[in-house]
């Protein structure tokens, strides 16, 4: 950018919602943050300083209304002593990077997306990236990126304790991926023992940081999580979330196409767990209001239950859903952000710890706070349809099946290393 222009456009495609209650965008529509400059600016994108900051977003943008209020209201005009050789003060244009974020498996399918993603976050200081081998080259080329976040690469188990002092969110996508004709419950001997591995760490090294599951199977990731931290003396239930994200983002996207909506516009409670039938889209509680034939409303449940599968197919062994994935995790990781960042307006759908059904652990919609969970929102639950009613109970032993899975997987590794 020429030192003497008075004026950056920084644009977006439409590759990653950020913000409460946000849809998934299908067209890669602009989204420009104009800044007008007169003095220069010493951080962000070598962006000039600026007097204003004007958000241009169309409706199927990157940001969305919503988020683009959240990304300006994360700009802010504060002031700063004078550059060296100058006389004067100046109001100049901050973004509020002040946030640890460590990608654990970032050298992945899911892990190299999500780490672009988040990198693009106006509110991370320092992204780390962890996994056993081939990161270093994946840190390489994020650190070309001109965001305000450094990037820093660990390799091997060795390296895993660095990678997390300090810090504030903890993604977590390592692991296999499900390839055609596995379930996730196949997934189950190999992740399992992952994730085990990684919440050690992050029990020793960050244990208030948020902490977000992506390693299938969810339903049985998460309560091994909860018992690893647990033994540890650090659970903190409020702080633990299986990242069920990509349900909601999938249910938008397939309502907004069959009743012809703007994706902007729709949101799509999913509740339950994050497998097959455990996942299940409440569409009677769909924002706008639409109605729904019974033929629809069966069509769009399985669909969106197996949309997963539908990937795994169409890649033909080649993996499974990475980059929708690492969308919708990374849309988790900037809501998780701004709650801690002090924003009072953040609603996500999450796979936690509840009590909004018998099970232990349970989806449903969430307040996010700066102390994790700061509400479960109850409503969804309320006044369900028969269809849905019914799909509710059949979903609860199989979700509490994999829920114990994940209890009894923790307690004999507890037993065999006592």
């Amino acid at each position: 950018m020429a030192a003497t222009s008075a004026a950056a456009t920084l644009s977006f495609g439409a590759t990653a919602s950020h913000g409460s209650r946000m849809s998934s965008l299908s067209n890669s529509k602009s989204c420009a943050l104009k800044v007008n400059a007169h003095n220069s600016l010493q951080s962000f994108t070598g962006l000039k300083a600026a007097g204003s900051v004007r958000f241009e977003s169309e409706s199927s943008s990157f940001l969305g209304r919503e988020s683009s209020a959240a990304l300006q209201s994360s700009f802010a005009l504060k002031p700063r002593k004078a550059f060296p050789n100058s006389s004067n003060s100046y109001n100049l244009l901050q973004p509020q990077a002040s946030y640890k974020v460590a990608v654990l498996g970032a050298a992945g399918g899911i892990g190299q997306p999500l780490s672009l993603l988040i990198k693009m976050s106006p509110l991370v200081s320092s992204l780390h990236l962890y996994d056993i081998a081939n990161v270093k080259g994946v840190a390489a080329d994020l650190s070309h990126c001109n965001t305000p976040s450094e990037v820093i690469d660990f390799t091997g188990h060795g390296e895993l304790a660095n990678c997390l002092k300090g810090v504030n969110v903890v993604v977590i996508p390592a692991g296999v991926p499900r390839k055609p004709g596995m379930t996730r419950d196949d997934l189950f001997n190999i992740n399992a023992g992952i994730v085990k591995t990684l919440i050690e760490a992050v029990a020793d090294n960050c244990p208030d940081a948020f902490i977000h599951i992506i390693s299938n199977p969810v339903n049985s990731t998460v309560p091994i999580a909860a018992e690893i931290l647990k033994q540890k003396g650090v659970y903190d239930p409020k702080k633990l979330f299986g990242v069920s994200t990509l349900d909601v983002v999938r249910a938008n996207t397939f309502v907004a196409q069959k009743k012809n909506l703007k994706l902007i516009d729709v949101d799509v409670p999913v509740v339950g767990g994050h497998a097959g039938i455990t996942i299940l889209p409440l569409l009677s509680k769909t924002k706008p209001s639409v109605s729904f034939t019974d033929e629809e409303i069966q069509e769009l449940t399985a669909r969106i239950q197996n949309a997963g599968t539908e990937v795994v197919e169409a890649k033909a062994g080649a993996g499974s859903a990475t980059l929708s994935m690492a969308y919708a995790a990374a849309r988790f990781v900037e809501s998780s952000l701004r709650a801690l960042d002090g924003d009072g307006d953040v609603y996500e759908c999450a796979y936690v710890q509840s009590d909004l059904t018998e099970l232990p652990f349970f989806a449903s919609r969430i307040k996010l706070g700066r102390d994790g969970v700061e509400a479960l929102i109850p409503s969804d639950l309320q006044g369900l349809t028969e269809y849905e009613q019914k799909a509710l109970e059949a979903l609860k032993p199989e979700l509490k099946a994999s829920i114990e899975k994940g209890f009894g997987f923790a307690q004999k590794q507890a037993v065999a290393a006592a």
